[in-house]
């Protein structure tokens, strides 16, 4: 198995960078899309990414 992954395992140890990040956010929209089973519009639906992945913060300053 480390034969197969030897490039990306080298890479990593030079860059020090993984997608982890980008497979959280994505596991989130996940969850978003399956909890709303059926949005009006994909305006909601976007809405909704936005709201809960953007990290808006809504408390007065």
């Amino acid at each position: 198995m480390l034969k197969r992954h030897l490039e990306n395992l080298l890479t990593y140890g030079k860059h020090r960078i993984t997608n982890a990040v980008t497979e959280g956010l994505n596991s989130k929209i996940q969850n978003i899309k399956a909890a709303a089973r059926g949005f009006r519009s994909f305006k909601n639906y976007r809405t909704r990414i936005l709201f809960f992945c953007g990290k808006l913060n809504l408390y007065p300053l």
